[in-house]
């Protein structure tokens, strides 16, 4: 226990205050989350996205490995929520939510800071490249679940070039395989705003939970709980093993693969009505729950 509360202090603490910040805000400032929860939609995150794969350090088979395992870990746990959701026969917009907010965790306003404040930079950079392709399944296959309860799948996929991750992704990637550089004025700018994507998102994490009304989905929240705080990093231990991982690769994964639920999850399921009261519900359970699992995580990380 005596190591336990210097780990929740020094790591945790200071990302639940800003998000306790952005609580506040709402709250009684009754500030609307919704004008800001687009400006990072559609600004902030495509361009953190972009920011850290042009200046990702990491070899090639590091990418490669790690960009791997992320695909495996999010596809294996949105399995085993679909499997769970079918057993529990939950309805078409229900397994849909639960499916988004068991596979899409929030590897970049918590998992990012959390990782760096834990491990270093060199893990860092491991939990970076893990957030990028987090960050783009959710903008393509986490689109395409959350618009499956209201729309085909077709009309899904075809929806996805409105998505502006998409396209810093893809622009992230030939900055880093022609090693193209930005002029310094656009780079600042960049930069600017990369640094302002992750506090934006934490006090948005704030604001949204400000609204939170749990409206009778206990058994899919027990399971979005459980697969995303327990099953989860379980699996990412394993895969971790399976691929020979260790040092600040091996702690960036499975720090990260315990993560709450995403805050962009919220704004996937407002946009394309996929349950967001129980999407915001998991975001607010699963935050609140965190602590208790992500400290001893820690601890056994070797933080």
């Amino acid at each position: 226990m005596s190591q336990l509360l210097p780990l929740f202090f020094n790591n945790l603490f200071p990302i639940l205050l800003i998000a306790a910040i952005g609580f506040s805000l709402a709250k009684w400032v009754k500030v609307s989350p919704r004008p800001l929860s687009q400006v990072i939609f559609y600004i902030f995150s495509p361009v953190l996205v972009f920011d850290l794969i042009e200046n990702s350090q990491l070899s090639n088979q590091d990418i490669l490995h790690t960009f791997l395992l992320t695909i495996i870990l999010v596809g294996s746990v949105g399995l085993i929520a679909w499997l769970v959701g079918k057993l529990l026969h939950f309805d078409r917009k229900i397994l849909a939510a639960v499916m988004i907010t068991c596979m899409f965790m929030n590897a970049g306003n918590y998992g990012l800071p959390l990782t760096n404040f834990a491990f270093g930079e060199v893990a860092l950079a491991f939990a970076s490249v893990f957030f990028v392709v987090d960050s783009a399944m959710t903008n393509t296959l986490g689109i395409v679940i959350a618009s499956s309860g209201s729309m085909s799948v077709w009309r899904a996929f075809k929806g996805l070039v409105k998505y502006p991750a998409i396209y810093a992704l893809i622009l992230g990637i030939l900055f880093l395989h022609f090693k193209w550089q930005l002029p310094s004025g656009l780079d600042r700018t960049v930069t600017l705003l990369s640094n302002a994507s992750i506090p934006s998102m934490l006090v948005l994490l704030g604001m949204q939970l400000a609204s939170i009304r749990l409206d009778g989905r206990l058994v899919p929240l027990i399971v979005t709980s459980g697969v995303r705080l327990l099953v989860a990093p379980a699996l990412a231990f394993g895969l971790t093993q399976l691929f020979g991982m260790s040092g600040p690769s091996y702690q960036a994964v499975v720090l990260e693969s315990a993560m709450p639920v995403a805050v962009l999850n919220t704004i996937l399921a407002t946009e394309f009505d996929t349950e967001p009261t129980f999407v915001t519900a998991a975001v607010l359970v699963t935050t609140l729950l965190s602590p208790l699992t992500l400290t001893p995580l820690l601890a056994f990380l070797g933080a």
